[in-house]
């Protein structure tokens, strides 16, 4: 055969699984394969435990799950006559739990590679749950020998070279590869320099979808022997990315005339993920939509376009909630920002409920003068009613905290931090800005005057939020040093910030531990984000 012929016509399928719905994704699996057989695909290859979802954690450990995952692959066995499938599942074998990709052809399993590169830092806890492999998966396909890896292996140089020592002629990397910003780029260049480095073409199949704090961005792609990149699925959105390969291995876009969708970048690519992240935490929990505080802020009002960008604005409900102390351009913002976004908007005032508490407080505190307690039961005053609403519709509460605020402990337990889902949670102030100028590039939904007015709770009179905390451009880069990258005051204060600042700031961080473990999830965008990234001690003497 020329190895310019075609030789096989290969589907990856770009699938959005729920976690633990192993009957559910397995029906998914057998749609794709009909699907794909239809249009005359011979192999199709799905993500890293397509058929649990990820990451499934201690759902591995229950007896049940193993059960269930025997029984839907004998359901996609039996679904797999005439077509060749690359899955993967956890598999229960001598030695423990392994995290493999079986290719599966004719009713039959042809081989199992188990992952041998285990990731146990940041978001990944693999070690908790499985055991590594040792031995290279190679497999036949239509004269090709085509070699299996699991995610994290393509990072090391050891799975490949084992792959290519075995007569592999093509690699298929399956993933389940979290959105951080950046990411994408990290993943081609690094699969780019592993297909150099061996002379080998790779395939790299990716997750897509939101499961609580991630969000998988998708975007699948294939390299030829050189590094060269040929062919990528969206980002985002579930897919299928179609290709023929060579007798050689070298794979090429199925349709030359299809123009390859352009990479999302920098903000665009963060606000998508934002949406993703809020539309599959609403969906794949059964909410029936969402409702949040509208305060006339800019982040109550980026909060708002993500949510209908997400859900549709038919499916959210904005409140305004005002004190004593809330402006009335805060009022007309809000009011002029549901409006144009379409959104059903209420008005609830929070002074009768405020006054009702401080006084049933007042022989409690009795000759203490008023501080920010007075400040933080208004916030709670307005937790209260969102929580009504929320219970009363089935809908979820999104709080609206950005994470320079959550860093710094700058939001109320059981106020404004009352909530089921907290989309900007990992967004600094500045990116917050960023974002809102971004989701205004075409039609100006949030109005300009919430973007340029300083900052503020509004629980006070004439509050800024700079009246306690640094300005924002150097807080967020103090937050982003201690934080993301893990430097001690010592180190900030030697990048050229003030020592009493840096020391401050980070004393905030480390006080606020408490409040952020009561705080609900939100979506992770950046490399370290508060919750699974970083695991810091409530109780700690360091």
């Amino acid at each position: 055969m020329n190895a310019s012929q075609p030789t096989s016509r290969v589907r990856v399928v770009q699938c959005n699984p729920l976690v633990g719905d192993i009957a559910g994704n397995a029906e998914q699996v057998i749609a794709a394969l009909a699907a794909a057989r239809a249009e005359g695909i011979d192999l199709v290859v799905f993500p890293e435990l397509a058929l649990t979802g990820y990451p499934p954690e201690d759902l591995l450990l229950r007896p049940e799950c193993a059960e269930r995952v025997e029984t839907a692959l004998a359901r996609i066995r039996a679904a797999s006559a005439g077509i060749t499938l690359v899955l993967g599942y956890p598999r229960t074998a001598v030695g423990g739990l392994f995290n493999v990709a079986g290719v599966i052809r004719d009713g039959e399993t042809v081989v199992e590679y188990a992952k041998q590169a285990l990731p146990n830092y940041g978001v990944f806890d693999e070690k908790r749950y499985f055991q590594p492999g040792t031995l290279a998966g190679v497999f036949e396909h239509r004269g090709l020998r085509v070699g299996l890896s699991v995610c994290e292996d393509i990072w090391q140089e050891a799975p490949t070279r084992q792959a290519v020592e075995a007569g592999a002629q093509l690699l298929v990397n399956i993933n389940a590869s979290p959105f951080h910003a950046g990411k994408r780029v990290e993943r081609e260049a690094l699969v780019a320099r592993r297909a150099r480095e061996h002379g080998l073409p790779i395939l790299y199949a990716n997750l897509v979808g939101g499961q609580d704090e991630l969000v998988f961005d998708g975007a699948s792609f294939a390299v030829d022997a050189t590094g060269r990149l040929v062919a990528r699925a969206p980002c985002f959105d579930e897919a299928a990315l179609d290709l023929v390969l060579d007798a050689g291995g070298a794979p090429a876009a199925a349709r030359a005339d299809v123009p390859q969708p352009q990479p999302l970048e920098g903000d665009a690519a963060i606000y998508r993920a934002l949406v993703l992240g809020v539309r599959d935490y609403v969906r794949k929990n059964g909410f029936k939509g969402a409702v949040l505080g509208l305060s006339g802020g800019i982040d109550s009002a980026l909060t708002l376009a993500i949510a209908v960008d997400a859900l549709g604005a038919d499916r959210v409900e904005a409140v305004l909630m005002p004190s004593r102390y809330t402006a009335d351009i805060s009022n007309e913002d809000a009011f002029e920002e549901a409006r144009r976004l379409g959104v059903q908007t209420y008005q609830i005032p929070i002074g009768p409920a405020f006054d009702t508490f401080i006084g049933m407080l007042e022989p409690v505190f009795a000759g203490a003068p008023a501080d920010v307690t007075e400040e933080n039961v208004q916030a709670r005053c307005r937790g209260v009613l969102l929580m009504a609403i929320s219970n009363k519709r089935g809908s979820i509460l999104l709080t609206t905290g950005n994470k320079s605020e959550m860093a710094v402990g700058y939001a109320t337990l059981y106020g404004d931090m009352a909530g089921g889902f907290a989309p900007i949670k990992d967004v600094p102030k500045q990116l917050v800005y960023r974002l809102a100028r971004y989701r205004n590039r075409e039609v100006e939904v949030i109005p300009e005057r919430v973007i340029t007015r300083p900052p503020s709770a509004e629980l006070r009179p004439d509050q800024t939020d700079q009246d306690s905390l640094p300005p924002y451009d150097r807080l967020d880069e103090i937050l982003r040093r201690y934080i993301e990258c893990d430097e001690g005051v010592a180190a900030i204060v030697a990048a050229g910030y003030a020592r009493e600042e840096v020391e401050r700031v980070a004393r905030l961080v480390d006080r606020s531990e408490y409040k952020r473990r009561q705080a609900p999830p939100g979506v992770r965008i950046s490399a370290r984000a508060f919750g699974r990234d970083r695991r810091y001690p409530i109780t700690s003497g360091f």
